[in-house]
């Protein structure tokens, strides 16, 4: 007796393993259904938070697979909907793995939607998306300009941290001959 298929779960795998195809080769690691950014090793997170080169095109490809868009290489001949729709979701996740970074440099404590898998901020970035853009990452109580950020509001705790990515992306290219 054979048991019953859940077709949605085939096509989720399919779109895993599509999206990934690339990132496996370029990366040489392992990834999945529930890989975390946390999972993803410094180099690579240091490769894709500068958002510059090949970079784009493997976000573009994981977003693009999982929303049944085609490839990365496809992007320019998707309709200006569509590329709106795959850009959005890039910055989302680009945001994301900075802050990841961020993290990994002592930074920042907590950020919004780290305990998602890459799939699921992707799939689920229409529910997601707007609960974690209203919600700032929490800055290190280690970090210098913690006594600073804890009297901020909102809207200013939002602006330290932004302007803070920029510092994070000279680490990365300091760091980068040793990653």
């Amino acid at each position: 007796m054979t048991g019953i298929v859940d077709i949605k779960e085939v096509r989720l795998n399919m779109a895993v393993r599509r999206g990934y195809r690339n990132w496996k080769s370029q990366f040489q690691e392992d990834f999945g259904r529930d890989t975390r950014l946390c999972d993803i090793s410094t180099k690579t997170l240091a490769q894709l938070a500068l958002g510059k080169d090949k970079s784009t095109f493997y976000l573009f490809d994981i977003i693009m697979n999982l929303q049944s868009l085609g490839s990365g290489f496809e992007f320019s001949e998707l309709k200006p909907q569509e590329k709106m729709s795959v850009m959005d979701q890039y910055l989302f996740l680009l945001d994301r793995i900075r802050f990841e970074y961020m993290k990994r440099l002592g930074w920042l404590e907590a950020y919004p939607g780290e305990e998602f898998a890459l799939v699921d901020l992707v799939l689920r970035f229409d529910e997601l998306a707007p609960r974690f853009q209203t919600a700032t990452p929490v800055l290190s109580r280690d970090h210098a300009a913690y006594p600073e950020f804890r009297d901020m509001s909102a809207f200013e705790r939002e602006e330290l941290i932004r302007k803070l990515i920029p510092k994070a992306l000279k680490e990365i290219q300091d760091q980068s001959t040793t990653l």
